[in-house]
């Protein structure tokens, strides 16, 4: 690849990962494009020797992952809403927010979040770039700019109502041009407000094998020391640090104006810095490492559900995430191994994942056909599908699930 960082635009030359050819994860194959050329791309990730940024190469804009046809609505997770609604409270309390204080979220989706402020009577303002996303959030009276964050439009906002508190969860990894991003959010924020981004720690993606949550729609993977950079170069001081649960193990970083007083640093932010220092996560072997551990990762699927298939089983999958898209395009699964996958969202049912065209059913096709196992490809929601389906077992069906390793429950 020649090809400079997205960041400090060092050349590019350690592969991270390499996943071969495939499509865009989220771009579903309806009834009418099933006989269609579908477009497939180098799934190719570089770390930045100097930085240690790990980031993708860019074949599809955003403009054209995120357009009106744009099939994530974050509220069809009942644990994701039950996370944001915690966060609302908490937040809320921690900096005391009422009707006089403004939010604003980047990637506000169908106004998942926004709806507990809303609730509170704070004033709230979603931006987010997909038309049909945006609309449902519109119907729920979540006030939403239809349009692409960046440091123009943030300008734009600051004139009209500078945020007390600036919302990313899961959108700075989306973002190409990730400074141009971070100083939107300068831009924006009032002089003593605080920022809150959520993303998934890289750390754990490289611990547990997540190489399915790559994919063209992620154009960047973060430690915390690295975010900590770039927040740094804008102007923006990170003083406080949580470690989540969600996606696989997140990191939610709260960060301020560099010159605010009003938030002292949390020890938190220097013990997980120290400890990503001390796995090796300033040293290039850990990354190159990677992809011998991704390989050995998709034989273990592979072996899993060959297993499964030669013993006569029926396999279906449960979901139709991106992650869901790379692992079935980079291990070569399709309807040889799962007759069908099912998804709680209309806006995907009755589609095809891309690449493996497999179907996309509603759930109570698993209760109708009863297969003896149900592949759950989003595995950061496995307790919440587990529970939800537990009807499964009323034939003796099983769950297999990697968590990292291929598990049977």
């Amino acid at each position: 690849m020649s090809g400079l960082c997205r960041f400090c635009e060092a050349p590019l030359e350690h592969v991270f990962a390499d996943l071969g050819m495939c499509p865009i994860a989220n771009s579903l194959v309806t009834p009418e494009t099933f006989g269609a050329m579908e477009p497939f791309y180098p799934l190719r990730v570089y770390v930045c020797e100097h930085c240690f940024l790990v980031q993708s190469e860019e074949f599809e804009s955003p403009a054209g992952i995120f357009s009106s046809a744009y099939p994530y609505f974050s509220s069809f997770s009942s644990s994701w809403l039950a996370h944001c609604e915690t966060y609302a409270a908490e937040i809320t309390e921690r900096l005391g927010l009422d009707e006089r204080h403004t939010v604003v979220e980047v990637g506000s989706n169908d106004g998942y979040l926004l709806q507990f402020f809303h609730r509170r009577g704070i004033r709230v303002l979603g931006v987010e770039p997909a038309a049909s996303v945006a609309q449902e959030a519109i119907v729920k009276g979540i006030p939403t700019l239809v349009r692409f964050f960046d440091s123009e439009l943030a300008a734009e906002l600051a004139q009209e109502s500078p945020a007390d508190l600036v919302i990313g969860n899961n959108v700075l990894a989306h973002m190409p041009d990730v400074s141009d991003f971070v100083a939107g959010m300068v831009l924006v924020l009032a002089p003593e407000g605080v920022v809150t981004v959520e993303f998934p720690h890289l750390m754990r993606l490289v611990a547990d094998s997540q190489f399915d949550t790559i994919y063209h729609e992620h154009f960047s993977y973060f430690s915390l020391r690295t975010v900590r950079r770039i927040f740094e170069r804008h102007g923006l001081r990170i003083f406080d640090v949580e470690e989540l649960p969600t996606h696989g193990g997140s990191l939610r970083v709260y960060a301020c104006h560099a010159g605010a007083e009003r938030h002292p640093e949390s020890p938190s932010v220097a013990e997980l810095a120290e400890r990503e220092h001390a796995a090796g996560y300033e040293d290039l072997e850990v990354y190159r490492s990677f992809g011998e551990r991704m390989r050995a990762a998709k034989r273990e699927v592979l072996r899993c559900l060959i297993d499964a298939k030669e013993e006569g089983a029926t396999i279906v999958g449960y979901g139709a995430p991106a992650k869901g898209a790379t692992l079935l395009n980079y291990c070569g699964i399709g309807t040889d191994f799962l007759d069908y996958t099912v998804d709680k969202s209309p806006h995907k049912q009755g589609c095809f994942l891309p690449g493996v065209r497999i179907p996309i059913r509603e759930p109570e096709a698993i209760r109708r056909t009863r297969p003896d196992y149900v592949l759950i490809l989003p595995w950061n929601l496995k307790d919440e599908i587990v529970e939800e389906m537990a009807f499964v077992r009323e034939w003796g069906g099983r769950f297999i699930v990697r968590t990292p390793a291929m598990t049977i429950l």
